[in-house]
């Protein structure tokens, strides 16, 4: 009779533990890469196990960008390269900041709390015994023992929703990983483009000291002639030297630009500031203008990552609040008792087996009221985040937008006009000056006006591409400029 208990006692146990641990189940997806395992693949969500029905969960997860600098980085991330590209630059950042690696973590971490939302209780387990019942005097007495086992489970869809709201933080993280992504692509692009203008104004910076040390040699050799057609005064000669001092200036600045690009770029590439760089380009080529606005302005709006973050933030508010509408119902917890304290004699054995259930009385409604309206005004806070920033994507979308078709524009204008009319203006003033038909003031003028109009432009080729990454970054997709008209390189005029 005693073992037959004890038998049920032991049955009943697994019962309630497998009832508890069969709440969710997690599945890691491993692969074996360079030698260390990591898990690899994509967001947390739950799907239904055919065997036990019971909620079940693959929890896998991207490797970190760190892990990935461990085993792949080298100590030059371009060691092959002559000239550095743009694509070749986002792709070292992506795989080695450590903002990245940050926001992948952080994703992770919420990924991790689905299983722990949707499980119940561990069973619990009590044990009771009466110490004087050990050696009783009386015979007719038995040992008077208490073992009780209990599982609590939540009312009905508690469980549920505490999933939905972990899934919903989740997925907002993994679109902050995305929306991260976007900001470092931006950023490594504006880096390179700042590399690529200080590059090419040191080159006119140097086409013009060449040229003004050409001029200067010839007024001083018109200075000292003999010739009083050919003579010029003194204050020419000075007014070349000044302009040659303005040109050395401009110099140390393009130098400090130049210097500045390169650490930025290698701070993003979480390299030493001073690490060596390859030289960009001698020329971009400028593409026609984007897709239209509101092909643009929907792609945008459809899939911006932070957009997407506040929509799953919203969900997981929503969730947050049915769960406090929840907390006005009770909890279950049913036990099993195997109690031989009661009639403590041989002949109530079988009396002992109790089954019961305990409830908790949600009667504190003050709290759970309370509890109710902050979900309510927190819900109420990340609607109106979520319409405040839709508004600002559209502005931004916009405004974006009509800062690339005027940068397009602005490098026609340029290439088709503004530098030849200059260029021409150089050359016409050579000659005359050589003759002595203009002043030397007109000279230093047109090579002056050249040399800004240059600068200019190639700041306005940087312009372009840096307002074309700003606007990929506010649709969050590249742009494909395939289908419109290109602008002419530089070298075809």
């Amino acid at each position: 009779m005693r073992y037959r208990a004890l038998g049920q006692i032991f049955f009943l146990a697994i019962v309630f533990i497998w009832a508890g641990g069969c709440a969710a189940s997690v599945t890691p997806v491993v692969s074996e890469l360079g030698g260390s395992v990591t898990t690899t693949g994509s967001i947390a969500t739950p799907e239904a196990s055919p065997a036990n029905n019971c909620p079940h969960i693959s929890l896998v997860s991207w490797e970190t960008p760190s892990q990935r600098v461990e085993s792949t980085s080298t100590p030059d991330p371009f060691p092959a390269a002559k000239e550095l590209a743009v694509e070749m630059l986002v792709e070292q950042v992506l795989a080695r900041n450590p903002s990245l690696a940050e926001m992948t973590a952080a994703w992770q971490a919420a990924s991790a709390r689905y299983p722990q939302a949707v499980s119940l209780d561990d069973p619990m387990v009590a044990g009771t015994f009466g110490p004087e019942t050990i050696a009783p005097d009386d015979r007719g007495v038995e040992f008077a023992s208490r073992l009780e086992i209990s599982q609590k489970y939540p009312w009905p869809g508690k469980r549920q929703l505490r999933g939905q709201n972990a899934i919903a933080a989740s997925n907002a993280a993994a679109n902050d990983v995305d929306d991260m992504r976007l900001q470092l692509v931006e950023s490594a692009k504006n880096a390179f483009y700042e590399y690529f203008l200080a590059e090419r104004g040191l080159e006119v910076n140097q086409e013009s000291l060449d040229l003004l040390k050409r001029i200067l040699e010839d007024a001083q050799v018109r200075y000292q002639s003999s010739k009083d057609k050919e003579k010029i005064s003194i204050q020419e000669v000075y007014q070349f030297q000044v302009e040659i001092g303005k040109e050395q200036r401009r110099r140390l600045e393009l130098d400090r630009m130049r210097h500045v690009a390169k650490a930025r770029i290698n701070t993003l590439m979480h390299r030493d500031p001073e690490d060596p760089l390859p030289r960009p380009p001698k020329e971009l080529k400028v593409a026609g203008e984007p897709r239209s606005f509101q092909e643009l302005r929907q792609a945008g709006l459809a899939r911006r990552p932070d957009l997407q973050a506040l929509s799953n933030r919203v969900a997981a508010e929503e969730a947050a609040l049915e769960l406090a509408y929840k907390e006005f119902y009770p909890d279950v917890e049913p036990f099993f008792m195997y109690d031989r304290f009661m009639g403590n004699a041989s002949g109530s054995r079988d009396l002992a087996t109790m089954l019961g259930v305990r409830l908790n009385l949600p009667v504190r409604r003050a709290r759970r009221n309370a509890a109710v309206e902050e979900a309510e005004a927190r819900l109420a806070q990340r609607r109106a985040e979520l319409a405040k920033l839709t508004d600002q994507a559209n502005f931004q979308i916009d405004q974006a937008y009509q800062e690339v078709r005027e940068a397009v524009d602005t490098v026609r204008l340029y290439e088709t006009k503004i530098l030849q009319d200059a260029q021409a203006n150089v050359e016409a003033a050579q000659p005359a000056y050589k003759t002595g038909l203009i002043p030397a003031s007109n000279m230093v003028e047109a090579q002056r006006t050249f040399v800004e109009l240059k600068d200019r432009y190639f700041e306005a080729v940087a312009n372009y591409f840096r307002r074309q990454a700003a606007l990929d970054r506010t649709v969050a997709m590249p742009i494909d400029s395939a289908s419109s008209p290109p602008v002419k390189g530089t070298n075809d005029h």
